[in-house]
């Protein structure tokens, strides 16, 4: 701890001013050491203080009394606020040097000291030490502030800074640095403070120190306890922008019946049938149509310092997400009229990467150029072309996705690599009631899959040496055909893919079961579809592929994607802020693994998930694609299966070997994913196992440990509260247990979420790779002659007819290029330290070993990609698997491992 020095003057002066009530409001607190020196005792004589050499900057002011000496210590506050877009310092018109603007910034900010110490007379916290911030100068979009405090030697050491904002508008605080101490400290805010206008409650914050509760200093664990309750809010009312309160709800705001009845939606979430993690609170009124929903409104509130969106330099990834939103899709909407219009050629598909799509005028000049600087390629400054970047796949070999070595390899290396299944059973079978969708038995034979792997093994060989592995979208999607089919523009089956493992490490694609349950007086229909050598049964495949494709395209991303990433993570990080104090050193843990994601995860209930939104206009299931979601998550999700070796072996694609690599025997040797993710796991765990060690060297802390358990506990039963009951859910007892629950937490944010999200423009930029939606039936389902002979003469025309029209291509294309890019301000992981981390020699240390390991996976990644015996990552047109390696420029690079979902 450091103590501060001090330089007496060769003179005396009186107290200026008694000291102030002790301090009673307050968000955030902080330790900060400041022992100020021993008492000097009582004294009749004149006081003379030594002289001590001028090297620190606090000085000291001496008062005798009769009774006892009081020495004043001089500290300078420099507070750091970002000149924000539409915030309070731009409101205020600096740059119009308004008449009283030197008298509002010379009161612009309150800030307080609180000690860490109770008065050891009375036992109560000690008075607070206030003074104002006055502007001293800007430099770019950072004004500074400095506060002079006067410091009694019988204050003890400092515990926090509170800080009021004396104006109308909130302002973007990011640090606080104290002067007058043997080192400068520095307490990094990097948050809104209210304006006191809006909220009367001061906000608190505090310098990179943690503590267990059990070891919060005296003076500070009232507040300690008042902010978090402060964070939790009441429950009522609805929330306003500037609040900073973190509570639950369901998934009721999907919808919007008010506008139209045929907009209501499912709640999900907090019931039976659609059971759902829980969002963030926004406290909407109803709507009167359906008192179960929630309304819609301008604003979908998150909590202020979980909003990025009026922030310089923070803005590049919110911002093009809103533009596209707003100008982009509604641009394309005008300009391409009939929403069913395919494409007449594979040229045409083409022609997006070369013509573009003509837009209608914007206003405003380069409006394209500002908000979609990589999307649009304009000739001149009145083109208002949309040309889409050539995919990287495209550029390597431009026919990549009609090969089905491809198609198979994409299930380990692509963007959806956590479907894959080991087949371990024979035959294939459903789980459904047979009474209602019919036979249960797979229409693929053993005869069937032997025809293909002739002169490798038989069956029952293939099945004892792990040689077959399915995707299998049966069940899944099953009890819905015949509601999607019910829906203008798709259609829909139950799908079944099975591959077999070459010698090589390699898939091949073996065959594809598409089935339709009993429905409008018709039986069960289900066929089966092979590689095929003649022409008929080529095309056939293409277009089952094609269904195939839809289907996995809408499981990447309403579930390994959107679900098992952004939805799941959103309770983790409420619970955090409501039951972790800041000064919790596992709240200083998560906070970087949380950047962000309310705020996109508020964007995708605006704009994404909602009814009518791009999933719902663009997927295979329309309407009922949340829905789908949430039988997915009620069917497979569960929290100790989302660690990396867990989700593995649950999916038969890894067995426990002590002997091997991370304690895993890969099913599949060359699978890029879990090669370089077991790495990654294996790197984060040593990390988040040094770092809960430090903190919990004895297991008993962890038990008694009364914030983290209340937020283990919430997860559990209120952010996840429909699985509340599941005997799945890890106990939180040991340090063990909690390395084990936060590496899974980590692991999703980071490496998960990574490997599911900048690849989608990669490998679907060019939509026929992975169409996100099938919209006509198989022509062997009760074809009519008519349209048996439109197979015959147009094969390929019935092919484009199957995929995505026009609009729904090129918004899905728009969209995935955003989300597929990192910002300039992207934070890839343990490329940073956070200031906490920094500041303890023993986390410092362990996070230095962090930032080295993850730097030799670069290399590892490098080296695993040019060598020539791993053919999943390596040939003539293949693109490298890098999704799991860990730095990236910014833009879309198909690489780069962020701590947070941020995009």
């Amino acid at each position: 701890m450091l103590k501060p020095v001090y330089h007496p003057h060769t003179t005396t002066k009186t107290l200026a001013s008694p000291l102030h009530k002790p301090f009673s409001h307050g968000t955030s607190l902080a330790f900060l050491p400041f022992n100020a020196c021993s008492s000097l005792g009582k004294t009749a004589k004149p006081f003379k203080a030594r002289v001590v050499p001028n090297k620190l900057k606090a000085e000291v002011d001496v008062n005798l009394t009769d009774d006892s000496i009081v020495t004043d210590y001089t500290v300078k506050g420099v507070v750091t606020v970002k000149q924000t877009v539409g915030g309070f310092l731009s409101n205020l018109g600096l740059s119009r040097g308004l008449d009283d603007i030197q008298d509002l910034l010379g009161k612009s900010i309150l800030l307080e000291l609180v000690s860490g110490e109770l008065d050891p007379k009375t036992g109560q916290e000690k008075e607070t030490i206030k003074a104002y911030a006055h502007r001293v100068k800007q430099k770019g979009d950072d004004v500074t502030y400095e506060a002079e405090f006067k410091v009694g030697q019988d204050f003890g050491e400092i515990g926090a800074v509170v800080v009021e904002n004396e104006h109308h508008k909130e302002m973007f605080l990011v640090e606080i640095v104290l002067d007058g101490l043997t080192d400068p400290i520095t307490i990094s805010c990097n948050s809104w403070v209210h304006s006191k206008f809006d909220n009367p409650q001061k906000r608190i914050f505090f310098p990179p120190k943690s503590y267990l509760p059990s070891q919060t200093p005296s003076g500070l664990k009232r507040l300690r306890k008042e902010e978090l309750q402060a964070l939790r809010g009441n429950g009522v009312g609805e929330r306003k922008s500037f609040e900073r309160i973190y509570d639950y709800d369901v998934y009721n705001d999907l919808g919007d019946p008010d506008s139209d009845l045929k907009k209501k939606r499912s709640v999900l979430g907090g019931n039976k049938q659609f059971p759902y993690p829980r969002r963030c609170r926004t406290g909407r009124p109803r709507c009167e149509s359906d008192p179960e929903s929630e309304t819609k409104s301008n604003m979908f509130y998150v909590p202020r310092d979980e909003c990025f969106s009026e922030v310089k330099q923070l803005t590049f990834s919110a911002k093009t997400v809103y533009s596209v939103f707003h100008a982009v899709i509604p641009a394309l909407q005008t300009a391409i009229v009939d929403k069913d219009l395919g494409f007449p050629y594979f040229t045409a598909i083409d022609q997006l990467f070369n013509e573009g799509v003509d837009l209608p005028p914007q206003e405003g000049n380069n409006l394209w150029r500002e908000i979609l600087p990589r999307l649009l390629k304009a000739i001149s400054d009145s083109d208002n072309a949309l040309r889409f970047e050539i995919p990287e796949t495209m550029e390597r070999d431009k026919f990549f996705w009609f090969r089905d070595e491809e198609f198979a390899r994409q299930t380990l290396s692509g963007i959806n690599p956590y479907a894959l299944q080991l087949v371990t059973e024979w035959p294939l079978k459903s789980k459904l009631d047979p009474a209602i969708y019919g036979p249960p038995e797979s229409a693929i034979t053993k005869e069937m899959v032997e025809q293909q792997i002739r002169g490798f093994c038989s069956l029952e060989e293939a099945l004892k040496q792990k040689k077959l592995f399915v995707l299998d979208y049966h069940d899944l999607l099953l009890p819905y055909v015949k509601k999607v089919r019910q829906l203008p523009g798709t259609t829909l089956y139950g799908s079944r893919t099975l591959f077999f493992l070459n010698p090589d490490e390699t898939l091949r694609p073996l065959a594809i079961e598409l089935t339709r349950p009993p429905m409008d007086g018709k039986p069960q229909w289900k066929e089966v579809y092979r590689p095929s050598w003649h022409s008929s049964g080529v095309w056939l495949w293409r277009l089952a592929k094609a269904h195939v494709l839809a289907h996995d395209s809408g499981y990447h991303q309403l579930i390994s994607h959107w679900l098992r990433t952004h939805c799941c993570t959103e309770p983790y990080i409420i619970a955090t802020n409501r039951q972790l104090s800041e000064m919790h050193p596992i709240y200083r843990l998560l906070h970087p693994h949380f950047r962000y994601t309310m705020e996109i995860n508020a964007l995708a209930r605006e704009y994404l998930i909602n009814a009518d939104g791009i999933i719902e206009t663009s997927f295979s299931p329309g309407k009922y694609s949340m829905e789908i979601c949430s039988v997915a998550y009620d069917l497979l999700w569960r929290f100790d299966h989302e660690a990396l070796p867990a989700d593995l072996i649950s999916r038969g694609m890894a067995v426990e070997d002590p002997d091997a690599p991370h304690g895993l025997r890969l099913t599949i040797k060359d699978y890029p994913f879990a090669n370089d993710g077991l790495v990654l796991w294996d790197i984060l765990k040593e990390w988040v196992s040094d770092y809960v060690n430090h903190y919990y060297p004895e297991a008993s802390l962890v038990e008694s440990d009364e914030e983290l358990q209340a937020w283990w506990t919430e997860i559990r039963t209120v952010g996840h509260g429909d699985k509340k009951d599941e005997p799945w859910w890890p106990v939180l007892k040991t340090p063990q247990d909690l390395i084990q629950i936060v590496t899974t937490i980590v692991w999703v944010t980071s490496g998960h979420h990574a490997s599911v999200n900048f690849g989608q423009y990669t490998y679907a930029g060019y939509f026929p790779s992975r169409p996100t939606i099938a919209r006509k039936n198989m022509p062997t389902e009760e074809a009519t002659e008519r349209d048996w002979e439109f197979f015959m003469n147009k094969p390929e025309v019935l092919l484009l007819l199957c995929f995505p029209s026009q609009i729904q291509a090129t918004t899905v294309m728009a969209i995935l290029d955003v989300l597929s890019n990192h910002s300039p301000d992207e934070e890839y992981l343990g490329e940073k330290s956070e200031l906490a981390w920094a500041k303890d020699p023993v986390i410092k240390a362990a996070f230095e070993k962090f930032n080295g390991r993850l730097k030799e996976l670069e290399g590892i990644v490098d080296e695993r990609n040019a060598n020539k015996e791993l053919k999943n990552r390596n040939g003539a047109g293949i693109m490298p698997y890098e999704f799991l390696k860990p730095f990236s420029e910014p833009g879309v690079t198909g690489k780069g491992v962020p701590y947070s979902i941020s995009i």
